[in-house]
Formats: structure tokens, C-alpha cells, sequence
């Protein structure tokens, strides 16, 4: 690889943004094409297929035979809450690839011995988050059921660009947490991001069953996009 599209490739994983490396199989002429730039490339098609799907691999394409090298950024699954539910969703989350932060204030709750092998921050959201750096890449998951916990940070979450925000609790309890964020200042399309109830409709009941329903939503969001299903 050429070394100006090397320092390029480098600069945009270091800044946590994807980029696509298009090889022409024929030719062996590389280019680099960032995130950013997908939309008014002419492989644009094939090329947010495989970075929707985080996956390098040769693709057929009207200009010739390309191969295609996928760089993404590690996903980052953040938790406010360390519940039960977030017991089993750290494990499952970890065992597909995700980098796990769990925060909660609650010391007796946000404990390693509860959360081995995964990051807890025991702070408020509001000191907790920010130095995260919450990003595209991250999935964001409220599961306190405490609105001085998960109102802050959802307001967090929802003012960065998340692929996945989810939130506990009922359809009762998520229209009252929507009048409070509403009374934040927070709009109607920025609240439409909020998958409340939260997880998959596959009937769970149990931390574990609910757990595998929240990964199977954020998969979807993450590998489908707008044709995820409810």
C-alpha cells in the first residue's frame, strides 16, 4: 500500500471512522474511500453493503473486479445500569465483539465481582459519559429504571450519533420518560431514536431471555440499518 494512503487509512482509524480500501484486481491500483465519502462514490451500493456488514471480500462492480478491504471501528456497547439484565447482556455482547462499559452511580450494584472482565464506572452519567466518547459505533442501552440515571443519559446518548439507543420499561413508563426528556428540550425526531420498549418482540421474560432480544436489536440495527424489524 502506497504510504500516503496508508497515513490516510491510519488517521481515520485512529479517529474511530470507517474507511474502505478499493483494490482493482486487474489494474492493482488501490484507493481509499472514508465513510464519509460513500455516498458520491460510484460504488456506492456496493460499497455500504460491505460496510454495513463489516466485511471485506471481492465484488463484481461495473468498473471491473474489486476487492474490497472493510476497515471498521470496534463496536462499544455502553450500559447505564448494572442490573441483572446488564449481567447477562455483557457476556452476550462481549461473545459477538463488543467492547462493554457498564455505568451506574451505585456503588453496591457497580462492583467487578457482579461484572468480571468488563469496564463499570461507578459515577453519575454525567461524569461518567462524556470522556467515553461516545460515537457512531456505539450502542447505548438504558436499563435503571431510574430517571435520575437513565434521563441524563439518554440526553447524552441522544446528542451524539449513536446507531442504537434502547430504554427499559413499559410503553406506560417510556410516554412518561418521553414528556421529561421532552421537557429538556429534546424533539420528536431525536425521541424517535429511542427503541422503547426495548429489545426484539420475541415474548422475553427472564434477564437472559431479555438480554438476547436487546442484542438481537442492536444486531439488526447494526447489520440492517432502516430495514431492521420491530
Amino acid at each position: 500500500m502506497r504510504l500516503d494512503l496508508l497515513s490516510a487509512l491510519n488517521a481515520e482509524r485512529a479517529a474511530r471512522r470507517a474507511a474502505i480500501v478499493v483494490t482493482d484486481t486487474a489494474s492493482g491500483v488501490e484507493r481509499l474511500v472514508k465513510a464519509a465519502e460513500i455516498s458520491r462514490d460510484p460504488l456506492k451500493d456496493v460499497l455500504e453493503k460491505h460496510l454495513r456488514m463489516g466485511k471485506s471480500g471481492m465484488a463484481e462492480t461495473p468498473q471491473g473486479r474489486m476487492f474490497l478491504t472493510v476497515h471498521v471501528p470496534p463496536p462499544r456497547l455502553v450500559i447505564t445500569g448494572a442490573v441483572h439484565i446488564s449481567q447477562a447482556l455483557a457476556p452476550v455482547a462481549k461473545l459477538v465483539g463488543y467492547d462493554v462499559t457498564i455505568v451506574d452511580p451505585r456503588t453496591a450494584f457497580a462492583s467487578p465481582d457482579r461484572f468480571p472482565d468488563v469496564k463499570v464506572i461507578a459515577q453519575w452519567p454525567d461524569e461518567a459519559l462524556p470522556p467515553l466518547g461516545i460515537d457512531r459505533y456505539t450502542a447505548f442501552v438504558a436499563l435503571t429504571h431510574d430517571p435520575k440515571i437513565d434521563d441524563p443519559a439518554l440526553l447524552h446518548a441522544l446528542s451524539r450519533d449513536c446507531f442504537y439507543i434502547g430504554a427499559l420499561g413499559s410503553k406506560k413508563t417510556h410516554a412518561r420518560r418521553v414528556e421529561r426528556l421532552k421537557g429538556q428540550g429534546v424533539t420528536e425526531a431525536a425521541l424517535a431514536r429511542i427503541h422503547a420498549p426495548i429489545g426484539l418482540a420475541i415474548g422475553a421474560v427472564s434477564p437472559p431471555e431479555i438480554a438476547v432480544s436487546i442484542m438481537g436489536e442492536i444486531t439488526a440495527s447494526l447489520r440492517l440499518g432502516a430495514e431492521k424489524p420491530r
